[in-house]
Parts: structure tokens; C-alpha cells; sequence
């Protein structure tokens, strides 16, 4: 019989009783999915109607399997069209990270043995599930959709800053786009309010979990002071003007003014994601002076109508002058003088009245705040664009001294030149360990494992040890880069390090330096044999070959001390390593045999001295134990003896001699015992 638990899509004719038996057996499988139930339900309705007219003809019965068929070829299309696809996680990656953080669900009921409890199980699944989908969305401000509507409502509030004041001081902006601005403004209005949704379902974190209770989150941010600035910001003063005047609708709406901090919130967010900090930086600063001086040549302009246009040479001319009529040149010519005052290049004509001394006053003050946080910033910000420039440039330069100080060659000086250039060009300049100091070291693992991935993959001796032994190895990997022509190590030396090739190729090379015998490539190392101190090696702790850079070649470097450390905690990679060297020192025939089993019979030796050593020690223990249980008895039996000797020497009434004699030798005998203890 054809099982629905494992191939739900296959129609099969049963009867109701076996039916009954095998769906409480497919229960808990088909309230795996939605799409898993709909394939029961289908497959049900077609038995159902199957032995329900048992009676039609074959032709009637196949075009309902027909259907039905058609009906699950296209849930299953569905199902694949939608499904989302999701990236192959990398299984080497994999052994050393955490567990995703996933959605636990709670398991599923028991089922009965009943079809009608069957399908109220099913039914209260679904219910349950949909539930669960309509849930309240919370939003956190580090996800990418918090930050998208950050991109909503930035613009809206920018549009605000900048419209609403030259709309009410230039009258003819105003009423010359009577339709355009209603549009502008209520969509503007549209987005402030979606802003108070959006805060009300944005979490925060607390002893760090974030919080997702909608009534917490509404309760937190109804007492802050955000929560009543953004209600003043949408409430509809713009209605006013029905009663003022529709020219005073800029003027009404200066209250939305106040989800300024929104703004702020987008410029800090974007520098934070952006890769290019600083130039986001003086785009910002060049913003934020911009608007200044249109505020200004808005003010500037506002100050000259209501002390007349034209009165004197300092406001701004009459408007009946056809050179100075147009809303353009306005604008313009204010913009050009606010412009000239705050960058207190001051090439204005002079003020005439006291009033026009106050405001120029005062747009000299501004001014030299925007001249001195110019001047500062972006002094400050290309300091820190050529901060990696300049201290590079300073150990070059330093160098070059030293070494026409010192007389160096200029063979060798121009190869430390072109190293130099090198490191430049490729961006090898930053020190890694610097960089990532202020990380914790579960951080500094998983980006050094992301940066040195595909490196490690192709290390035999690293793909199949212990997550804990690569997350110990890559945090003390070392950067180096050789010229070409460089010996990393040559035959003979004593070794201390050994090395995984990143990028290039180094020569395996005779005594003549000349004759390659091999070329290793990138995820290569070499040295470890004898860094490990191999037993019976005939070349000990010394290098077996010669090792040449043939070009430019990036290396990382393990020390032996770090090695052994790392090793300690993980003796089954030791050995592995160790039996690795053995297997290379023997098919090159530097292994001695004898002297490894004399170091074998030497381990062996030294593994029961450590065994008797144990024995002894617990030995030792125990009767360190005994001894201290049986003076513990001693000393209870003479105190009990002593208390005896206390109440007979007590229990006399009389003063005779013989009492005394007694009472004499009751403290004899005490102090006969005392002395004895």
C-alpha cells in the first residue's frame, strides 16, 4: 500500500477504515506546512469522493484524479516559485561557528485516534499559525528595515527644513504653486505619522535582549520627551490659515520642525554603515552650512520687507526695479549676500540704522562659528583620510635615513624601496593585530576565519582538526611578505617558525640556490617538522631544505611557541601531526629507528615512574588519614579519662588525710597522663 506520510503528492484508493488508521500515523507530518496540508486535504477529498461513488464509471474517476493531480502540480510550482532561496552555508566555516539563533516552536499535540479530533488538531494548527503571522512586527534599530524607513523619513523632514521658511518669506514661491504645495505638504504629514507606528513598534535592548512587548514599548515611549515633541510636530495648526490667510500656510506649519532628531538619527546611521566615512563626513558639514546660509539669506530677506525693500542701500533693492524683480534673482541675490556675511569676507554695503547693525552683529557671530568649525573639521577629516599615508610615509622616510646614514648599498636599498611600494600598492600597510585588539577574541576568530577562509581550505593538516585548534591557530597567525630572491629558511637552520603560503610561489631549491626541486603554491606549509621536535630525527630541530621566494609572496607565520601551546590543549592533533613528520623524515630517511623506540621504551619508563608516583601519593594519603583518625581517638579517651579522674578527686566530702593523699595522687596520675600525651 502506497504510503501518504512519505510521498503526500501520490493519490491512492483506500477505504474509510484503513484512512482512519494511517492518519493518526501522518498527524504530526502534515502540520509541518501549510503546503503539506493542502496535499492531505486533497488527497482525503479525493478518497473520500472515491468511495463515495464507488458506483461511476473508470472515466468520471480518472478525471477527478485528473483534476486533483493538476491542482497539486500547481501547489508544488507555487511552493518552488516562492520559496526563498537561501545560501549553501560553508561546512568548514560551519564546525567552529555557534548555532543560528532560531524561532524554537513549541512541539506538536499529541494526536487521537478519531478523524473529527484529527482534523480539530489540524485546524487549530492552522489557526495557530496564522496567528503567528499576523503577529505585530517589532523593528530593531540595527536592522536594515529600520534603517530603510530612516530613508523615508529623512527626506521628509529635510523638506520641511527647507521649503517652509523660503515659502514664507518669498510670498511670490508661494502663491505661485497654490496646488503643488498641499500635495507636498499632507504627504509630508502622511509619513510623520507613520514615524509614531514605526517608534511604537521599535525595540530596544534591555541587560541586552531586546525587547519586543508591544505595551512596554508603548508605555517607554509615551513618557519620553520624543514621544510629545512628534505629537506637537503633526498637529493640523496648518488649518489656521483658512482663517489668516492661505500666504501665512508656511508660517502655520513651522511645527513640523521638530522631528529634526530624525534627520540627525539617517546622517549618524548612514556614517556608520558607509565605507567611506570621511568624505561622508564633509558632505554632511557642507549640508549643514548650506542650510545656515539659506536661513540666513531667507532672515536676510524676510528683515529687508519688513524695513522696506529699497529704503536704504543695505536691504535688499525694490522689487519694481525690473533687475530685481524676479523670484530667481531674489533669491539668488540674498543667498549671495548671506554667503558673503558668513564667510565674513564682508564685501556688503554698509548698514544704515540701528537694526540692520544688530542683525549684520549677529551674522557676524554665526559667521565666525561657521568659518571656525570649517576650518576645523575639515582639517580634522583630511588628517584622518591621509592618517595611514603619512605614518607609512614616515617609516619610509626614516628607513631612507638610516640606511644613507648607515652607508647601505644601493642594491639593497632600492629592494627595501620596492618592498615598500609593494606593501603600498597592495594595501598591506595595516597592522591586523592592531586593528582588531579592541575586539573580543570570539569577534577577532570568526574575522580572521573570514579573511583567511579560503587560505586555511587548502591546508591538509587544518581540514580535519578540532574547531577549537583552528579558532587557537588563526589568532596567532603572523603576516610576512618576502621580496623575490629571499630565503625564508635554509638548510641547516635552526627552526622557530612555520609557515602557510597565502598568495605566491616559493622554490624548494638545492645547495646552489639555482636548481628548483619543487614549487609550492598558496595553502601550502612547510616547517612544521621542525618546530615539533620529532623523536629519532636526524636533523633534530634543524631545517631539511631550501626554501626561495620566486616573486612577492605573502606568508603567514606560526612560531613554535605558539604552536606548542595551542598543541597542549589538543593532543590527538599533536599526534597527528607528529605521525605526519614521521612519515616525511622516513621516506626522506632522516629517521632514526632505533633511537625512536629508545624514546618510545624512555616515554614508557616515564609513564610508570608518573603511575607509581600516583600510587605512592595516594598511599601516602591514606595514612596521612588513619593517622589523623587515630589521634582524634586518642585524644577523646584521654579526655574521657581525664574527666573520670576529675570526678573522683571531686566526689570526696571529707578533709582527712587520706583525702588528701588521694587528691595527691589523682593529680599524679593526671599529670602522669598530661606528660605521657
Amino acid at each position: 500500500m502506497t504510503d501518504t506520510v512519505q510521498k503526500p503528492h501520490r493519490l491512492s484508493v483506500k477505504t474509510w477504515t484503513e484512512e482512519e488508521s494511517d492518519q493518526a500515523d501522518s498527524t504530526l507530518s502534515r502540520g509541518q506546512s501549510v503546503c503539506d496540508d493542502t496535499s492531505s486535504e486533497l488527497q482525503r477529498m479525493a478518497d473520500d469522493r472515491t468511495d463515495g461513488n464507488s458506483q461511476n464509471s473508470m472515466h468520471g474517476r480518472g478525471a477527478l484524479f485528473r483534476i486533483v493531480n493538476m491542482v497539486v502540480t500547481l501547489r508544488d510550482w507555487a511552493q518552488k516559485s516562492l520559496a526563498e532561496e537561501t545560501e549553501r552555508p560553508d561546512s568548514f566555516l560551519e564546525r567552529f561557528r555557534g548555532p543560528a539563533h532560531t524561532d524554537v516552536e513549541a512541539p506538536p499535540s499529541r494526536f487521537s485516534h478519531t478523524q473529527n479530533d484529527s482534523e480539530a488538531g489540524n485546524g487549530a494548527r492552522r489557526h495557530q499559525r496564522t496567528r503567528r503571522k499576523c503577529k505585530m512586527v517589532i523593528l530593531s534599530p540595527s536592522d536594515n528595515a529600520y534603517y530603510h524607513w530612516l530613508m523615508v523619513i529623512g527626506p521628509a523632514v529635510f523638506y520641511n527644513w527647507t521649503m517652509l521658511v523660503v515659502r514664507g518669506c518669498f510670498d511670490e514661491l508661494q502663491m505661485r504653486n497654490v496646488l503643488v504645495w498641499p500635495v507636498l505638504d499632507y504627504l509630508c504629514d502622511g509619513v510623520y505619522i507613520l514615524d509614531i507606528a514605526v517608534r511604537l513598534h521599535t525595540g530596544f535592548l534591555d541587560q541586552g535582549l531586546m525587547v519586543k512587548d508591544a505595551g512596554r514599548l508603548r508605555e517607554t515611549y509615551i513618557r519620553t520627551l520624543q514621544c510629545k515633541l512628534d505629537v506637537c510636530s503633526i498637529l493640523p495648526t496648518d488649518l489656521l490659515s483658512m482663517i489668516v490667510g492661505q500666504g501665512y500656510t508656511p508660517l502655520l506649519r513651522f511645527n513640523r520642525l521638530l522631528r529634526l532628531s530624525r534627520l540627525f538619527e539617517f546622517f549618524e546611521r548612514t556614517e556608520t554603515r558607509t565605507g567611506y566615512p570621511n568624505a561622508f563626513r564633509i558632505c554632511k558639514l557642507v549640508l549643514y552650512i548650506l542650510v545656515i546660509i539659506h536661513w540666513n539669506a531667507c532672515g536676510y530677506y524676510s528683515f529687508s520687507k519688513v524695513l522696506g525693500l529699497g529704503s536704504d542701500s543695505w536691504v535688499y533693492p525694490n522689487s519694481s526695479d525690473p533687475e530685481f524683480g524676479s523670484l530667481t534673482r531674489s533669491y539668488i541675490y540674498c543667498l549671495y549676500w548671506s554667503t558673503l556675511t558668513l564667510t565674513t569676507i564682508g564685501e556688503t554695503p554698509p548698514p544704515e540704522r540701528d537694526e540692520e547693525y544688530l542683525f549684520l552683529i549677529f551674522d557676524f557671530l554665526i559667521g565666525v562659528l561657521i568659518f571656525a568649525s570649517i576650518v576645523g573639521n575639515v582639517g580634522s577629516m583630511i588628517s584622518n583620510m591621509n592618517a595611514n599615508r603619512a605614518s607609512f610615509q614616515t617609516k619610509v622616510d626614516a628607513l631612507k635615513h638610516y640606511m644613507h646614514f648607515r652607508h647601505v648599498s644601493k642594491v639593497l636599498e632600492q629592494r627595501v624601496i620596492r618592498w615598500f611600494d609593494y606593501l603600498w600598492t597592495n594595501q598591506k600597510t595595516v597592522d591586523e593585530q592592531e586593528v582588531l585588539r579592541s575586539l573580543p577574541s570570539k569577534l577577532r576568530a570568526e574575522i580572521a576565519i573570514n579573511v583567511h577562509l579560503d587560505t586555511l581550505k587548502k591546508v591538509r593538516i587544518f581540514q580535519d582538526c578540532e574547531s577549537g585548534l583552528l579558532v587557537e591557530l588563526v589568532l596567532k597567525l603572523r603576516p610576512q611578505v618576502f621580496s623575490p630572491g629571499d630565503y625564508i629558511c635554509r638548510k641547516g637552520d635552526v627552526g622557530k617558525e612555520m609557515y602557510i603560503i597565502k598568495d605566491g610561489h616559493l622554490a624548494v631549491v638545492a645547495e646552489d640556490g639555482f636548481t628548483q626541486l619543487a614549487v609550492l603554491t598558496a595553502g601550502s606549509c612547510f616547517g612544521e617538522i621542525s618546530i615539533l621536535n620529532i623523536s629519532g630525527s636526524k636533523m633534530g630541530n634543524r631545517r631539511t631544505a631550501n626554501i626561495r621566494s620566486l616573486g612577492y609572496s605573502d606568508l603567514f607565520c606560526l612560531s613554535k611557541q605558539d604552536l606548542m601551546e595551542a598543541l597542549q590543549e589538543f593532543p590527538h592533533a599533536r599526534a597527528q601531526l607528529e605521525q605526519r613528520g614521521r612519515d616525511i623524515l622516513q621516506k626522506e630517511g632522516l629517521l632514526e629507528e632505533v633511537a625512536v623506540y629508545a624514546g618510545e621504551e624512555l616515554e614508557e619508563k616515564v609513564e610508570r615512574l608518573e603511575s607509581s608516583l600516583d600510587r605512592l601519593q595516594t598511599c601516602l594519603a591514606r595514612l596521612q588519614s588513619e593517622f589523623g583518625s587515630s589521634q582524634q581517638r586518642m585524644k577523646q579517651r584521654v579526655t574521657a579519662l581525664e574527666q573520670k579522674v576529675g570526678a573522683a578527686a571531686t566526689g570526696s566530702g571529707s578533709l582527712s588525710d587520706n583525702d588528701g593523699v588521694e587528691s595527691i595522687c589523682g593529680d599524679g596520675v593526671r599529670s602522669e597522663i598530661n606528660i605521657r600525651l
